[in-house]
C-alpha cells in the first residue's frame, strides 16, 4: 500500500474501452492490458471494485431511441455488461489474479448475486470484485451504478477510465479550444452541467463526499499513477 492515496477503489470501465480499435465487441488484448494494469494494484494491496459499461455490445438508450421499449432496452444493455464483466474476469484469472462477477440480476450458473456484505468480504479476502447488470433497474445508467456500488461497499474514490485525458469545458472533439480542468468541485461540475457522468451518479457523489478521478485509460499506468495522487486527469473533490 506503500504511496497510494485510497485504500479501497470503485473503478468505472466504459463498455467501449475494451473495443480497441474495433467498432464493436471486445478486444482480447484491451482486457489482457487491463487485466495486467489492474492485478498490480491489487497485488500493491489496494482492494478493487470494477463497474464495466456495456456500450460495445448493447446500449439501452440507443435502442430506445430507434423505438424500443425503454425498460427492455435497458434490461438487454444490463446482459450485455454481464458479458463484458465475464471477459474481465477470464482476463484475471489468466494473470493469475482471483475474481468474482457479481450481478444486479440473478443468473447463478455464470456468476453470483450481487449482496452488499459478501461484496465487502470478497474484497477483504483480496478478490478483485466485477459489478454487472448495472443497478438492475431500468432508467439508470452505469454510471450511476458505479456510484451507488462505490458508496455501498464503502470505497474512497471513483476513478472513471475513459478515452479522453480528464474533464474539459465543452467537448475537446468538436472544439480546439476546450480547455481542461485539474481539480473541479462536485458543485461546479453540476451547475455547469459537464459530461463526466450522468447527473444521478454525480450527485450521488457529492451526497456522500466522494471523489471522483477522471482518467485516458490508454495511458500506460494512468490508474497507478493517479491513486499515488500524479497529476493525472481531472480530480473532482468536494466544495471547501
Amino acid at each position: 500500500m506503500s504511496g497510494y492515496l485510497y485504500k479501497r477503489v470503485l473503478l468505472k470501465l466504459s463498455g467501449e474501452a475494451l473495443m480497441g480499435e474495433g467498432r464493436f465487441g471486445i478486444d482480447p488484448d484491451v482486457t489482457e492490458r487491463l487485466a495486467h494494469q489492474i492485478n498490480q494494484l491489487h497485488k500493491d494491496g489496494v482492494e478493487v471494485g470494477i463497474v464495466v459499461g456495456g456500450g460495445n455490445i448493447f446500449r439501452g438508450l440507443a435502442g430506445s431511441a430507434k423505438g424500443m421499449d425503454r425498460a427492455q432496452a435497458d434490461y438487454m444493455g444490463m446482459l450485455a455488461t454481464v458479458m463484458n464483466a465475464l471477459a474481465l474476469q477470464d482476463a484475471f484469472e489468466r494473470v493469475g489474479a482471483s475474481c468474482r462477477v457479481m450481478s444486479a440480476i440473478q443468473m447463478n450458473e455464470v456468476c453470483e448475486p450481487y449482496i452488499r456484505r459478501r461484496a465487502i468480504n470478497h474484497l477483504e479476502k483480496g478478490d478483485i470484485v466485477i459489478f454487472a447488470a448495472g443497478s438492475g433497474n431500468p432508467y439508470f445508467t452505469t454510471d450511476t451504478a458505479a456510484a451507488l456500488r462505490a458508496c455501498e461497499i464503502g470505497a474512497e474514490c471513483l476513478l472513471k477510465a475513459t478515452k479522453v485525458d480528464g474533464i474539459y469545458d465543452k467537448d475537446p472533439v468538436a472544439h480546439e479550444d476546450a480547455v481542461r480542468f485539474d481539480r473541479i468541485t462536485h458543485h461546479e461540475v453540476l451547475v455547469r452541467g459537464l459530461q463526466v457522468m450522468d447527473s444521478t451518479a454525480a450527485a450521488l457523489c457529492q451526497d456522500n463526499h466522494l471523489p471522483i478521478i477522471v482518467l485516458n485509460i490508454e495511458g500506460e499506468e494512468n490508474i497507478k499513477r493517479a491513486l499515488m495522487g500524479e497529476p493525472i486527469g481531472t480530480v473532482v473533490v468536494q466544495e471547501d
